[in-house]
């Protein structure tokens, strides 16, 4: 999330190598090989949770331009007016920020290149966490990076600086991945497993060091702990998640709905802490 009305910083796309029929991705239903992301192309059906979270985030960003916001430099006010974070705000009872500046973007180039990172990391985990699995990675994560900003910003007595983005949640769904693709029972060949989750930590890692070079080369404005809060959540999510993965789909998403709830506990207990620091 970006501290100005200035764009966030683009993400880098994963990328997986190799031709893309060489990546079957375990179905975390009927455990068993599916067409990798590639291979699936624009399929709805098969990965509904990725598209509609790219469709809230277009839906959002259309809408802020149909209502005379600029496409490619909003505002900071008309940021604000459409749901980003703002310690000042969030800390006055305005929690609900933390949701839905996730799904808000300075300009267009700042929702392509998430957008791209989400569908390309999307595709790669909804089969491995399903539906239901990603769209809640996507709000823990998002929230958990927004949070870990929010402390900052409050420890640093800077109250005004506004946020916005969905590359928080994107850090925290490449995070669970790095976690989940390293179950060796999943059913795809080994070499192929390395070189995905290989490939992911590359774009974690890349990524973050690019954030972290703006510290010292401000060309634009990163959130660098809400893409660590993101990141972090995320691998922490898939600690407890990676034992189940392969004991059948109603362990699974059992050991989910327990994990997700205890999650959103912590985050609950962590925003009544950073709201008493002040």
């Amino acid at each position: 999330m970006p501290s100005t009305h200035q764009p966030e910083g683009e993400l880098l796309p994963p990328s997986y190598g190799g031709p893309p029929d060489r990546a079957p991705i375990p179905d975390y239903e009927r455990e068993r090989s599916r067409p990798n992301s590639r291979e699936r192309g624009w399929n709805i059906l098969v990965t509904p949770g990725t598209y509609l979270l790219l469709g809230i985030n277009c839906a959002v960003y259309a809408w802020m331009v149909l209502r005379g916001v600029s496409p490619s430099e909003p505002t900071v006010r008309d940021l604000i007016h459409f749901g980003a974070a703002q310690p000042f705000l969030i800390l006055h009872g305005q929690w609900y920020r933390l949701i839905t500046a996730t799904f808000v973007h300075v300009g267009l180039l700042h929702i392509a290149t998430n957008m791209w990172c989400l569908w390309n990391l999307g595709l790669l985990g909804e089969p491995l966490l399903g539906p239901f699995g990603l769209v809640a990675v996507y709000f823990l994560t998002g929230i958990a990076g927004n949070l870990l900003s929010l402390s900052v910003n409050v420890l640093t007595r800077d109250y005004i600086s506004v946020g916005a983005g969905a590359s928080g949640a994107v850090f925290g769904i490449a995070g669970i991945l790095i976690v989940l693709l390293s179950n060796k029972k999943l059913p795809i060949p080994s070499s192929e497993l390395k070189r995905l989750r290989k490939s992911v930590i590359w774009f974690a890692a890349i990524n973050l060091l690019i954030g972290g070079a703006t510290l010292f080369v401000p060309v634009v404005r990163i959130d660098n702990f809400a893409h660590l809060g993101g990141f972090l959540s995320g691998l922490a999510l898939g600690v407890p998640l990676l034992a189940r993965m392969t004991s059948g789909r109603t362990r699974y998403l059992q050991r989910q709905k327990f994990t997700f709830a205890g999650a959103a506990f912590c985050l609950a207990l962590f925003g009544y802490w950073i709201a008493n620091l002040r």
